[in-house]
């Protein structure tokens, strides 16, 4: 499906990407520290809600 040099040049791409994201991540780590304060909070709101709608459907389907 995909030749050597596809597969090749994904690895390496997403590698320099993941590479990227890390250090422009950890160069703005203060400012996400100060702006970003509580999104942990919505995160997990979120992650239940979406748990709560997964256990309505089974419950009401079966």
């Amino acid at each position: 499906m995909f030749s050597t040099g596809q597969i090749i040049f994904a690895a390496l791409f997403f590698v320099a990407f993941v590479v990227v994201i890390f250090f422009s991540y950890r160069k703005d780590l203060k400012l996400h520290r100060k702006y970003y304060k509580g999104t942990l909070y919505i995160l997990f709101g979120f992650i239940a809600f979406i748990a709560l709608l997964f256990l309505l459907k089974t419950y009401l389907k079966g």
